[in-house]
C-alpha cells in the first residue's frame, strides 16, 4: 500500500519504454513553463516561485506517488487560497501554510484516507472548481485588459466594482495581446496537437510586443529578474500561535490537494486502465507539499491536464513526470532570462483560458437539469466560493450533501402494518407477500423497508402506534433492512419494553443481514428478545407466534 509505483514500473522498464517517457516529459515540462509562472503570477507570488514548485514537488510526486503517470505541480484550483493566504498573512505565512499542509496530507495517507476523500459528491466538486474558475477569470481582467488600478481586492464583487470604475484606462496594445493569446491557444490545436498552444502564444505574442515595442507590461517590468538557480532550503520556524493562526488555511490547501491529486489520478486511471495507490499518493503530496516550501514553493497537486498530456504522448511510468522536472530546471537555468520579456497580458490569456477549461460548464448544467438536492449542493457550493470562501463552501457543501442524502434515504425507508387484504397481498411476482399465508388471529405483522437509522426511526415509532388492540403476538419483518444504527436498535428497544409492559410477545423476522444482527447481538437485545423469536424465516415467525398462542392458551 505503502510503496511508490516508481518501484514496481521499473521491474520491467526498457528502453523502448524510457524513448516514450522521455519524449512526453520533455512536451509536459515545455506544457508547465507558462502555466507554472502565470499560475504563481495569479496567486500574488513572484513568477520563480511557481517554477520552483513544478521542478521540485513534480519530481517528489512522480518519485514517490501511487500513480503511475501523475504530474504534480502547482495548478489553477490553489491560484484563489493561495492568493488569499499571502494578502492576509504574507508569502512566508504561505510558506509556513504549505508546510503544515504537507504535514496533514502524510498524516491522511497513513491514515488510509484516500478512499475516503474520493466519495466526495460530484455536485460538490463540480460546485467549487466552476467557482474557482469564475475566480481565476475574474482575478486575469486587471492584466487582460492592461487597466491602471493598483492592487486587485480579493473580494469579488470588490474586484468588479474596481473594474468598472477604472473601465476608462483600458489599454488597448494589452487587450490584442491578450485577445491574441486566447485565439492561438484556441485555434492552435487545428494545426497540431503536438506542440502545446499556450507555448506558440507565448513566442509569438512576446516577440511581437518585443520587436513592435508595444508598451505593455511584461514579468521583468513587474517582477525584476527571474533567478537561474534553485534557492538554499530553510525550514519554516514553527511555533504555538503559527500554528494556531494558518492551522485553517493549511487545512484547506491539504484538502484540496488531496481532491485535486486523487481525481486526477482517478481520470488517469481511466486513460491507461492502470490503478493507483490513493493512500500513497496523499503521502506523496505531503511530502512534495514540504520539499516545496522548503524551497520557496507554494501548494503543489495533480494536474489534470498535465497528466492527461503526459499520457497522450506516451508516458506511461513516473519517469515521465521525473523528467518533466528536471526539463523545468533546465529551462529555468538556461532560458529563465527570456522569460522576463512575456507580456503580463499574454500569461492573462493563457489563465482566461484555463478558466474556461476548469468551468465544466457542460457538467455544471447537466448537474442542474438533474435531481434538485443535486442542483441545491451544486449551487450553494458555487455561490459560497465566490462570494465567501472555499473553506466554507466545502464544509457547508458537505454537511447540505449529508442532510439531503439522508432525507432521500428516509424516502426509502418504509414502515407499514400489513394485511392479508394489503397492498402487499397483490405484490406481483413476491412469494413472500403476506397475502400467501395466513396469518393467526391476535398477531399483528408490520414491515421495515430500508435502513433502520436514526432519520428514519420516527416512521417506525409512527407506524408501531396503530397496534390498537391489544396482540398476543407483534412480527416486525425485516428483510429488507440493510443497515441498523444506534437509534434504530433504541426505538426497536422501546417497542420490545412497550409490547412486554402489554404482555405482547415481540418477534424480529427474516434478520437476512449479518450487519444488522451484529448490531442486535452488541445491543444484547437478541437475548432480551430471546432466540427463539428472532427468525430467519416469516414460515419460522408464523409457526412461532401459534406457540406462543398455544402456550397462552394452556396457561390461561
Amino acid at each position: 500500500m505503502f510503496t511508490p509505483k516508481l518501484f514496481s514500473t521499473l521491474k520491467n522498464y526498457n528502453r523502448q519504454q524510457f524513448g516514450k517517457d522521455l519524449m512526453a516529459g520533455l512536451i509536459v515540462g515545455i506544457v508547465a513553463l507558462p502555466l507554472a509562472i502565470a499560475f504563481a503570477i495569479a496567486s500574488g507570488v513572484s513568477p520563480e516561485k511557481g517554477l520552483y514548485t513544478a521542478i521540485i514537488a513534480g519530481f517528489v510526486i512522480s518519485a514517490l506517488g501511487g500513480s503511475r503517470v501523475q504530474i504534480g505541480g502547482p495548478t489553477g484550483a490553489f491560484i484563489v487560497i493561495v492568493y488569499g493566504i499571502v494578502q492576509q498573512y504574507g508569502v512566508n505565512g504561505l510558506i509556513i501554510a504549505t508546510f503544515m499542509a504537507g504535514i496533514m496530507l502524510i498524516i491522511m495517507g497513513f491514515a488510509r484516507l484516500g478512499a475516503v476523500i474520493k466519495f466526495i459528491p460530484h455536485p460538490l466538486i463540480i460546485g467549487f472548481t466552476s467557482g474557482i474558475a469564475l475566480l481565476i477569470f475574474s482575478s486575469q481582467m486587471k492584466d487582460f485588459l492592461g487597466l491602471e488600478m493598483g492592487a486587485i481586492p480579493a473580494d469579488f464583487t470588490d474586484k468588479w466594482k474596481r473594474y468598472i470604475e477604472n473601465i476608462g484606462s483600458v489599454s488597448l496594445e494589452a487587450a490584442i495581446v491578450a485577445s491574441a493569446t486566447v485565439a492561438i491557444i484556441l485555434f492552435w490545436p487545428k494545426i497540431t496537437h503536438k506542440i502545446p498552444g499556450s507555448l506558440i502564444a507565448i513566442l509569438v505574442t512576446t516577440a511581437a510586443a518585443y520587436w513592435m515595442h508595444l508598451p505593455v507590461e511584461t514579468i521583468g517590468s513587474r517582477f525584476g529578474k527571474i533567478p537561474s538557480s534553485l534557492p538554499i532550503p530553510v525550514i519554516p520556524h514553527l511555533d504555538y500561535s503559527i500554528i494556531k493562526n494558518l492551522i485553517q488555511p493549511a487545512f484547506t490547501i491539504a484538502l484540496l490537494g488531496g481532491i485535486e491529486s486523487l481525481l486526477s489520478a482517478v481520470v488517469s486511471d481511466g486513460m491507461i486502465g492502470g490503478r493507483h495507490k490513493s493512500n500513497m499518493e496523499l503521502v506523496a503530496q505531503g511530502v512534495a507539499n514540504i520539499f516545496s516550501s522548503v524551497f520557496g514553493g507554494i501548494p503543489a497537486t495533480g494536474a489534470i491536464a498535465r497528466t492527461a498530456t503526459n499520457v497522450k504522448n506516451g508516458g506511461r511510468t513516473p519517469v515521465a513526470g521525473m523528467v518533466h522536472a528536471l526539463v523545468l530546471l533546465l529551462i529555468m537555468v538556461f532560458v529563465g532570462k527570456w522569460a522576463e520579456l512575456i507580456p503580463m497580458a499574454t500569461l492573462a490569456g493563457i489563465l482566461v483560458v484555463v478558466a474556461y477549461n476548469m468551468s465544466e460548464w457542460e457538467n455544471f448544467v447537466s448537474v442542474l437539469k438533474g435531481s434538485r438536492s443535486d442542483g441545491a449542493v451544486l449551487l450553494t457550493t458555487f455561490l459560497l466560493t465566490v462570494i465567501v470562501d472555499l473553506t466554507v463552501a466545502i464544509e457547508i457543501g458537505m454537511v447540505l450533501a449529508a442532510f439531503l442524502f439522508m432525507r432521500n434515504m428516509i424516502k426509502v425507508s418504509e414502515v407499514s402494518l400489513l394485511t392479508n387484504e394489503g397492498d402487499e397481498a397483490g405484490r406481483a411476482g413476491d412469494k413472500e407477500a403476506i397475502g400467501n399465508y395466513t396469518i393467526p388471529k391476535g398477531v399483528e405483522v408490520f414491515e421495515i423497508s430500508g435502513p433502520l437509522f436514526f432519520g428514519a426511526a420516527y416512521k417506525f415509532k409512527d407506524a408501531i402506534k396503530f397496534i390498537e388492540k391489544k396482540p398476543k403476538v407483534v412480527i416486525i419483518r425485516m428483510r429488507y433492512v440493510p443497515i441498523i444504527d444506534a437509534t434504530g436498535i433504541h426505538s426497536i428497544t422501546d417497542v420490545y419494553k412497550e409490547t412486554k409492559h402489554r404482555g405482547t410477545k415481540l418477534i424480529l423476522s427474516e434478520v437476512h443481514s449479518e450487519k444488522v444482527l451484529e448490531e442486535l447481538k452488541k445491543s444484547r437485545l437478541l437475548f432480551a428478545i430471546g432466540k427463539a423469536n428472532v427468525t430467519v424465516s416469516f414460515d419460522d415467525a408464523l409457526k412461532r407466534s401459534s406457540q406462543i398462542i398455544l402456550e397462552g392458551m394452556e396457561k390461561n
